[in-house]
């Protein structure tokens, strides 16, 4: 297993206080099932006190629209850019190769079930296309980087953007060809401008580059990236604090709700441990099956809301897959924990 040399700074896990490479070392290359569990601690509890700010109103009705906007077009593209300073090798080449491979695997999978899903649901045309797009994508752009940045730091979120690349083209493409398929719109200005395709793609050329950034520059990439984590989990943590307990327990009963946040967590997932066959490093496979057990992306909700479709029930969905992750996450590293040992 390769730990990456960073240029001009070492990678420290701001929760357990030591060098990544010194924890990965010590665990062999992965954590036990229950120090994992234990490292997930921090994300939830950041999550109740998002929670708990936006129900004595600390944080505004306005405020999880702030916070998106500012981890969309502020922290993540700096995680990205800082994560991406590292020495360009052939074994990160060939790692590159192995995660698109198993990124367009999986969401190829998640496209076909969730059309084929979507063509026999009883739902109205309005659910129909939000259901679909509950099972395909998935939020690997918040919860997706808190969860590996806890288990490898840099060199994990290193691994989740080359991961994420063919699913930002797919979520700005096909996620809005969903919600207007009958108009065949898509905004290509949109998808190759968006902040994380052009963090991803300046980060991949100063990566193959033999440039680096500027220290006072890469330390605020630094600074500023790091706030992705805490900033992501106070996000939940306040979109769980505007339910309304009559909507939540009246879209508890609906079937199609379940079957979505069941396909999305556990189901698409584990068609990627057909991997494990071809002989994929097991740090690339954790991060690949554990990035596409995430919860469903809250873009479905916003794309609902613009294109016309059923908002609150796209909402309930993530709502309802965003509380289960916090079971299946671990119980989906515990199998793959279990199967390669």
């Amino acid at each position: 297993m390769q730990i990456y040399e960073y240029r001009g700074h070492s990678a420290w896990n701001p929760f357990t206080g030591y060098p990544i490479a010194y924890r990965m070392k010590k665990g062999g290359g992965r954590l036990s099932a229950s120090a994992f569990i234990l490292t997930m601690i921090p994300l939830y509890l950041m999550a109740v006190i998002g929670f708990i700010v936006r129900k004595v109103n600390i944080l505004s009705s306005f405020a999880n629209s702030v916070i998106t906007q500012l981890m969309l077009y502020v922290t993540l593209p700096a995680l990205i850019l800082y994560s991406l300073n590292t020495t360009f090798s052939m074994e990160l080449l060939v790692e590159f190769g192995w995660l698109v491979a198993m990124s367009v695997f999986v969401m190829t999978v998640s496209i076909v079930a969730g059309a084929w899903l979507r063509k026999r649901a009883a739902l109205p045309d309005g659910q129909k296309s939000v259901y679909e797009s509950l099972i395909v994508f998935g939020n690997q752009g918040f919860i997706g980087f808190a969860v590996s940045y806890l288990l490898m730091g840099e060199q994990g979120v290193i691994y989740l953007t080359l991961f994420n690349i063919f699913y930002l083209v797919l979520i700005w493409s096909y996620g809005i060809y969903l919600f207007t398929r009958h108009e065949a719109a898509v905004d290509w200005r949109r998808l190759f401008l968006n902040p994380g395709i052009l963090a991803t793609l300046i980060g991949l050329v100063m990566l193959f580059l033999p440039l680096n950034w500027p220290d006072m520059l890469l330390r605020t990439f630094e600074d500023v990236g790091q706030m992705t984590v805490p900033l992501s989990m106070i996000l939940i943590g306040s979109l769980l604090a505007d339910t309304k307990m009559a909507d939540f327990r009246r879209y508890s009963s609906n079937l199609y709700l379940w079957i979505a946040s069941i396909m999305k967590l556990l189901v698409l997932p584990s068609t990627l441990l057909v991997f494990l066959f071809l002989q994929v490093p097991d740090l690339l496979l954790l991060v690949a099956v554990l990035t596409a057990g995430m919860p469903s992306a809250t873009t479905t909700t916003v794309y609902a809301q613009k294109f016309g479709a059923d908002a609150v029930f796209a909402s309930y969905g993530v709502i309802y897959s965003t509380i289960l992750c916090m079971l299946t996450i671990p119980l989906m590293y515990s199998l793959l924990q279990w199967m390669i040992n």
